[in-house]
């Protein structure tokens, strides 16, 4: 079996090699984020909103100098490190991990900054688009709410419990809640719901992951005179519901053909799905 490479603060090494000791601020505390991006015909989608994200998340954990890490710097990276894997051509899903150095406890003893990258072949887990997920609830541990919940955090176990209840359950995606029992988010998307001919997502302040995808797919929907609200959304909904949508940067836009007995059309979610195969933006450096 041929070696995979990774990024690990700017040396490509092979993936198997140890890179934290027991002392990694990542492993103790999860005191970390990252980005995950789809690299497609020698580009990264919608690389600045990634920037724009991940620079803005930094800030917020008081990470030292996130400007190092911009469109030309995560590019040129990724570009490399695609070529060490042979991997040109092919559907890339890219992993930028961004962590604390440095020891200790609760307490830093500095801000500065470590990073991991990693490319991975996409295998989409829907061949065939005319099949929805079928999705569960998850209910047992929900997720709270604050200034850092919409940040990619390395610290993961809601996700992690939730996985868990996936595979027992052998839904395809399960939908998470938050601290006071509202629609959050999806295990790795974003959710949107379509009823009574209005799109509603859940607003950040319900807890959600600020998604890029969530991002452009609501400007997709705007272009399309299609009216989205973001709110705070009871999951009783998903009974009443004409369609529910999962999106993020790799997949896209996925939506969900069932809940328990309760089945939804494709029509909304299809049109975005076919805008988004050509959608664009003009101001990209403006945004970055």
């Amino acid at each position: 079996m041929p070696i995979h490479y990774i990024n690990h603060n700017g040396t490509i090494i092979p993936q198997d090699n140890a890179i934290l000791n027991v002392n990694s601020r990542a492993l103790r505390y999860g005191d970390g984020l990252f980005e995950t991006m789809l690299y497609q015909n020698g580009e990264i989608r919608f690389l600045p909103f990634h920037v724009e994200r991940l620079q803005r998340s930094m800030q917020k954990l008081a990470l030292d100098n996130p400007q190092k890490y911009d469109i030309y710097f995560i590019k040129t990276i990724t570009d490399e490190l695609v070529r060490k894997n042979n991997m040109i051509g092919q559907k890339i899903r890219v992993r930028l991990i961004v962590y604390r150095e440095g020891g200790g406890l609760y307490s830093p003893i500095s801000n500065k900054t470590g990073f991991i990258l990693q490319v991975d072949r996409v295998v989409d887990s829907l061949k065939d688009k005319k099949i929805g997920l079928i999705i569960g609830l998850y209910t047992e541990i929900k997720k709270p709410y604050s200034e850092l919940s919409e940040i990619k955090s390395n610290n993961a176990l809601v996700y992690v419990m939730a996985g868990l209840h996936k595979q027992k359950f052998d839904f395809d995606d399960v939908l998470i809640l938050n601290q006071e029992g509202y629609l959050c988010e999806a295990l790795s998307s974003n959710v949107f719901v379509y009823y009574e001919k209005t799109l509603y997502t859940p607003a950040i302040n319900q807890g959600c992951i600020n998604g890029v995808m969530r991002r452009v797919v609501m400007d997709i929907a705007e272009s399309e005179g299609i009216q989205v609200i973001e709110a705070q959304i009871n999951a009783e909904i998903m009974k009443k519901a004409d369609e529910i949508f999962c999106t993020n940067a790799v997949q896209g836009i996925q939506w969900v053909m069932g809940y328990k007995q309760k089945r939804y059309f494709n029509k909304i979610s299809r049109v975005l799905q076919e805008k988004l195969a050509t959608w664009s933006y003009d101001q990209d450096d403006e945004d970055a």
